[in-house]
């Protein structure tokens, strides 16, 4: 089974080339794609469809032609909203595609703010917003040349990422104090969602979880709700629902295993829990899904 990192470490593309297009459904196979993060950068179009995507704490319900900025270290998801579906497409590329130096010029002005989150533009943008329109030439051009990124079109890609980060910066604002101290909770909350990817089938109460962010508990639950609004009884729940989802399209376990396995001890209650969720039983799940042989970025 794919147990995908939240910490994205692997090169999105080529080494030589860090960069890469994907095309994206919600749902497909899962619903939802939890919270995470990368050291890319990431622009994501709306191509279709309706569905939420959350940065840091802010949640936006995005539509056809909408485009949402997410910079380099940022935590976001991706998921269904209502019954809609949706087809997006993600573009990811390092900031050393571009050749920048700690030296240069360029990268204490253009790219470092950007990276370290001092200086930023509207993450969400709405079809008519003027960024919209500056980068949306940019973006189609990526998207519909996708395939020819690596064999004759590096030069082209280049210019076209250049030109993005052209117009992010010139509608970027110095990011505010409030702004910025959510995201010093955000890398203590990091720890902790690495310690729910390598221990969701164990018991992690609010006590633990608030002493690896190194708060008290009524701090914990209140802060853990503004960032990512749930609560952290539901954030686990959620997860390892999620994870459940993904063993029964990817494994041929028996759903009293797949449950045990994710951290329920009930299996009437996984149920449940599960049904609330997705709409289905597990049994009833896993028959609309083929069992798949890999296991894709999303």
């Amino acid at each position: 089974m794919c147990n995908k990192p939240l910490h994205e470490a692997q090169i999105h593309g080529q080494l030589s080339f860090p960069y890469i297009v994907y095309k994206g459904k919600i749902p497909e196979f899962f619903s939802s794609y939890p919270l995470h993060w990368h050291d890319e950068m990431e622009v994501i179009y709306i191509r279709s469809g309706q569905g939420i995507i959350t940065i840091q704490a802010h949640q936006y319900i995005v539509k056809s032609d909408d485009i949402v900025i997410v910079p380099p270290q940022m935590v976001h998801s991706i998921e269904q909203y209502q019954k809609f579906k949706m087809e997006y497409f993600n573009i990811l590329f390092h900031f050393s595609l571009l050749n920048y130096s700690t030296n240069d010029t360029c990268y204490e002005k253009y790219f470092k703010p950007l990276y370290f989150h001092t200086k930023l533009p509207s993450l969400y943008l709405e079809s008519d917003a003027d960024l919209n329109r500056s980068l949306h030439p940019h973006i189609m051009y990526l998207i519909e040349n996708r395939k020819k990124s690596y064999t004759s079109d590096e030069l082209m890609v280049k210019s076209n990422l250049f030109a993005i980060m052209h117009y992010i910066n010139q509608y970027s604002l110095p990011t505010s104090s409030a702004e910025l101290s959510l995201n010093n909770n955000y890398d203590k909350l990091k720890d902790l969602l690495i310690h729910i990817q390598s221990n969701y089938n164990r018991p992690i109460t609010v006590k633990d979880a608030a002493a690896i962010c190194g708060f008290s508990s009524s701090h914990f639950m209140k802060l853990f709700k503004e960032l990512t609004g749930k609560s952290f009884s539901q954030y686990l729940i959620d997860y390892r629902l999620e994870i459940a989802a993904r063993q029964l399209v990817e494994t041929s376990y028996k759903i009293i295993d797949l449950a045990e396995n994710v951290g329920f001890h009930n299996v009437s209650y996984f149920s449940r829990a599960f049904h609330s969720k997705y709409g289905a039983t597990p049994s009833a799940y896993r028959k609309k899904h083929p069992l798949l042989s890999g296991c894709s970025r999303w």
